[in-house]
C-alpha cells in the first residue's frame, strides 16, 4: 500500500473509532439517571478530584473553550452532548455524567485514558 493510501485508512479507522464512541456515549447518557450522577459528583473524593483534573489537562489544558473538531471544552467532549449550552457549569456537569455512566468513576475514566489516549 502506498503511504497515501495507508494514511487515508488510518484516518478513516480513527473516524470510526470516534464515531463507535460517540454512539457508545449516547446510549450511556440515555441509560443513566442524572441524580445519581449529581450525587457521585459531590461526593468525589481526592483521587476522583485528581484524576478529573488529569483528564481535563490532557485534553483542553483546562480551557473551557478549547475545540477539536466536533469536541469542545474542558473535557472535549462531542459538542451535542452539551445540547448547546457551552456554559463551565454544564460541561463540568456533562463531563461527570459521562464518566460516571461510562467508567463509573473519574478514577476509571483516567486507567482507560492511559490506555487508549481518549476516554
Amino acid at each position: 500500500m502506498s503511504k497515501q493510501v495507508k494514511f487515508i485508512f488510518v484516518k478513516l479507522v480513527t473516524a470510526l473509532a470516534l464515531a463507535f464512541a460517540c454512539v457508545a456515549v449516547a446510549q450511556t447518557f440515555a441509560n443513566n439517571s442524572t441524580s445519581q450522577t449529581v450525587q457521585a459528583a459531590k461526593k468525589m473524593s481526592k483521587k476522583e478530584k485528581a484524576a478529573k483534573r488529569w483528564i481535563a489537562m490532557r485534553e483542553s489544558g483546562g480551557s473551557y473553550t478549547a475545540r477539536n473538531g466536533s469536541c469542545y471544552g474542558k473535557y472535549q467532549l462531542c459538542i451535542g452532548y452539551l445540547h448547546g449550552d457551552l456554559s463551565p457549569k454544564n460541561q463540568e456537569r456533562t463531563a461527570d455524567r459521562y464518566v460516571y455512566g461510562r467508567y463509573g468513576s473519574w478514577v476509571n475514566a483516567k486507567r482507560f485514558w492511559l490506555a487508549h489516549n481518549w476516554y
